[in-house]
């Protein structure tokens, strides 16, 4: 059974946050509302169209790079709703309330880019392919170590564990 973009739950739990959002902005003096609102709107809505637009791609590589897209707008959201809160235009429990959705839509949207790879991973493993043995190259840099972990970790996340308790809370005033 396919599962449309609609029925995803990270795409689900995007919208409720831009949604829910909404009617805060619309409310704000004109002044607030043009430049922190907008900024905030545009912010949260991309969070949703960026994951939509992943799970339209054909291509594995263009999927996580619109993931990655979203996790950006996340942060940009986060940012917003930060400014918003020490302007004093939105209440600070009613930024907590959005933090805490953004933290558990930043875990959504890990597991949503490991099961990605998943099938990556499963597509690109099948019995009847002949491969030759790919090449052993060294790289000769203080930090090549440290690279090539990085880079060839197919675990790695969009967030850590520690930036999503972070996405939490907020600086102190």
């Amino acid at each position: 059974m396919t599962v449309t973009f609609e029925e995803l739950r990270v795409l689900q739990a995007a919208e409720k946050i831009a949604d829910g959002l909404w009617p805060e902005l619309v409310g704000w003096d004109p002044f607030a509302r043009d430049t922190i609102g907008k900024q905030l709107a545009r912010a949260a809505d991309s969070i949703g169209a960026n994951i939509a637009e992943a799970y339209g791609r054909y291509h594995y590589g263009e999927k996580l790079r619109f993931l990655y897209y979203a996790r950006g707008s996340l942060y940009e959201t986060k940012y917003w709703l930060n400014r918003a809160r020490v302007r004093h235009i939105i209440s600070n429990d009613s930024a907590l309330a959005y933090a805490n959705d953004l933290s558990s839509l930043a875990f959504q949207l890990n597991t949503f880019a490991k099961a990605t790879k998943t099938q990556k991973s499963a597509a690109s493993s099948t019995k009847n392919t002949l491969r030759e043995a790919s090449p052993t190259y060294q790289i000769n840099t203080p930090h090549a170590e440290n690279t090539n972990q990085f880079i060839h970790n197919e675990k790695s996340k969009l967030f850590t564990p520690k930036e999503i308790t972070n996405l939490k809370t907020f600086p102190t005033t």
